[in-house]
């Protein structure tokens, strides 16, 4: 007789093959993406998953950061050299650089430089919102006020310049006035404005429009010779430009007379003359007293 080993019952198996799960998918059974990675050992740049998985940013501002993060010091950055490198036009890359700017990944400042030129600086932030010298000198609390307690001080937003105001407030001219404003952004993608900047900026596009300029004279001088960097406040730069740029009032025009009434044909009813009366009668002639004769 065969000897039956006591620690493996005759069922074992079978009850493992009767657990065992039987819809099991076999991996990669309905494709997706799979990684063929090797190691770098130089020219490589570390870019974190939050600015290439950004959930709000668009693609083309991803790849421009990532572009941005592997440039070395110094690289020159504006929109007229990105143009050159890549095919997108200038108004797409200016709205990926103000993208990355509103989340971040990027800061612009401007510096005099000793020769009293006035000269962009471009910063590429890796980890927005990290203070670098946070890791250098530990903030120590000077007082038992606990940290949750603490509230950060409100950024106010600086107020627009003021506008001209119009002389005439017409609710067709202010229309006029609005649709142009929110047109602009037809003409330059960098000029997209709020409902409050519009609101803001309509009488002084009306205050030009009841100045005898035209629709297409306002819009020309609103978008032209913008610079070629990212607007950081297109409200104000419009402001600026409808009080410095205000054309003077029209020559002052009298209003033509009105036409002379011209009055129907009546027949005298003295001498039969035809003459003209509102209302039938006697014409001059017979209406005045014929001179006494001595």
């Amino acid at each position: 007789m065969d000897t039956q080993n006591p620690s493996a019952p005759p069922h074992a198996q079978s009850r493992l093959a009767a657990n065992k799960p039987l819809n099991r998918r076999r991996p990669h059974s309905r494709g997706g993406l799979i990684h063929d990675n090797t190691r770098h050992t130089e020219r490589f740049t570390v870019i974190g998953n939050h600015l290439a998985q950004h959930p709000e940013l668009s693609l083309l501002a991803i790849g421009l950061g990532v572009h941005l993060q592997s440039l070395p010091k110094g690289a020159q950055v504006d929109i007229k050299t990105l143009t050159a490198r890549f095919p997108e036009g200038a108004n797409r890359i200016a709205t990926a650089l103000r993208e990355l700017e509103d989340h971040g990944y990027l800061r612009r400042k401007r510096e005099r430089v000793p020769d009293g030129r006035i000269i962009t600086r471009t910063i590429s932030c890796n980890q927005p919102g990290r203070d670098r010298h946070a890791d250098r000198e530990p903030t120590r609390p000077t007082h038992s006020t606990p940290q949750s307690a603490k509230k950060k001080p409100a950024l106010r937003k600086k107020p627009l310049p003021t506008v001209p105001q119009p002389a005439c407030t017409a609710p067709a001219l202010l229309q006029q006035a609005t649709d142009l404003l929110a047109d602009l952004r037809r003409h330059d993608s960098r000029l997209l404005l709020s409902a409050c900047d519009t609101t803001h900026l309509t009488p002084g596009v009306a205050a030009w429009l009841e100045r005898d300029v035209t629709p297409s004279a306002v819009r020309h001088a609103l978008t032209s010779d913008l610079p070629d960097e990212p607007l950081r406040r297109p409200a104000a730069l419009l402001a600026h430009r409808l009080t410095a740029q205000l054309p003077s009032l029209p020559p002052f025009r009298a209003p033509a007379p009105p036409p002379a009434t011209r009055h129907p044909f009546q027949n005298c009813d003295g001498c039969k003359r035809v003459f003209r009366s509102p209302t039938p009668g006697r014409c001059r002639d017979c209406r005045t007293p014929a001179a006494s004769t001595t």
